[in-house]
């Protein structure tokens, strides 16, 4: 009877993390969005992670700096960006989301109103989680 308490103690705990993580995660989401919108560069420096591949959905793959780069400049500028769901898988101290994402704004002077299929890989790196990897996908208008 011991140990079955103690296993069910240890799936609850393990349980609990889970949800957690799968909330850091939505969280880590929305704070990316928000910090785009807003063109927070601090805060895009601490969510990036430094090895960042940027895959946008026109095919063009841009490093951090790259990326961070074609914000600053106004060559790529978002309005809005509205996550319509997203879904999280964890993998030990890394995330896979995948979104259902809305995107308005503007890229090198053209208006977008996109509605995307986004894929992000999360990282644990000091207590919080950076954004290593990002792929959208243009859904069918």
């Amino acid at each position: 009877m011991r140990i079955l308490v103690l296993a069910l103690s240890f799936l609850t705990a393990l349980s609990l993390r889970a949800a957690d993580a799968d909330a850091a995660i939505r969280d880590a989401e929305h704070a990316w969005a928000k910090a785009v919108v807003s063109r927070d560069f601090a805060a895009l420096d601490r969510i990036y992670g430094d090895k960042l591949i940027y895959a946008h959905s026109t095919g063009a793959i841009q490093s951090k700096p790259e990326y961070l780069e074609r914000l600053r400049s106004g060559a790529q500028k978002y309005d809005s960006i509205e996550h319509e769901s997203i879904r999280v898988v964890m993998y030990g101290n890394s995330a896979v989301s995948h979104s259902i994402v809305r995107m308005t704004g503007v890229s090198n002077g053209k208006p977008f109103n996109d509605h995307v299929m986004m894929m992000h890989v999360w990282e644990k790196e000091g207590g919080g989680w950076r954004l290593v990897a990002h792929q959208t996908t243009k859904l069918p208008q």
